[in-house]
């Protein structure tokens, strides 16, 4: 594998389009003022500077699939004390400009021509959404599988999007009516079927569930 790529200049990216996907989780489309490719798995940083001079910088993955323009899209979950996530959220608009710098890493990247399972709690389904999206582009579903836990049915990422014959979602806390599974975490039965012949492994969510999934 590549090794990691350098993040570039900062550079100015326009918000072309946004749309919520949870209550608290809203995709951002930005626009740059030229293409920059990107790998699935690769993330941007995003930063604010106030009228003082004071920076915050943020980091976020790209949820869409490489296509080579100029486009690409962030995913970002709104926390209470984000300082980046709740200007997106509360105050960016539709044709403001932001300063965003890559993209970046070279380890957790999938080129789409490998079997991959990909196994995604909360948020860290933003990257592993990419790799799905490549897979389905360029008719190549039969490499990955996708496992994606969230506690509940308002909780999922993507929820009119996932769905597919290469996903499985399991509900932690509260399942939708008549959902086949009970609610529970993730266990080894629920990732065997996800498990192909020669498969990498990408492994995205908060560390607790990072380090259960990957026992």
């Amino acid at each position: 594998m590549a090794a990691p790529a350098g993040p570039g200049p900062w550079q100015s990216a326009t918000i072309v389009a946004t749309r919520s996907e949870t209550p608290r989780a809203r995709t951002f489309r930005l626009e740059l003022g030229q293409p920059s490719p990107h790998r699935a798995g690769q993330h941007y940083l995003v930063r604010l500077t106030a009228p003082d001079g004071y920076t915050a910088t943020r980091s976020y993955s790209v949820a869409s699939p490489p296509d080579g323009s100029a486009e690409f899209e962030l995913t970002v979950e709104r926390l209470e004390d984000g300082e980046v996530s709740t200007f997106l959220h509360d105050v960016a608009e539709v044709g403001d400009e932001l300063e965003v710098r890559g993209p970046i890493g070279g380890w957790f990247v999938w080129t789409g021509d490998t079997p991959a399972v990909l196994v995604g709690g909360g948020s860290g389904l933003v990257p592993l959404m990419a790799m799905l999206r490549l897979a389905r582009t360029t008719h190549r579903s039969d490499l990955v599988r996708l496992v994606a836990s969230a506690r509940t049915p308002d909780d999922l990422y993507y929820a009119d999007e996932l769905p597919g014959p290469e996903t499985t979602v399991v509900y932690s806390r509260e399942t939708p009516p008549s959902w086949p599974r009970p609610a529970g975490r993730l266990t080894g039965p629920d990732l065997a079927p996800a498990l192909l012949p020669g498969t990498t492994g990408y492994v995205c969510g908060s560390p607790g569930f990072a380090d259960s999934s990957g026992s």
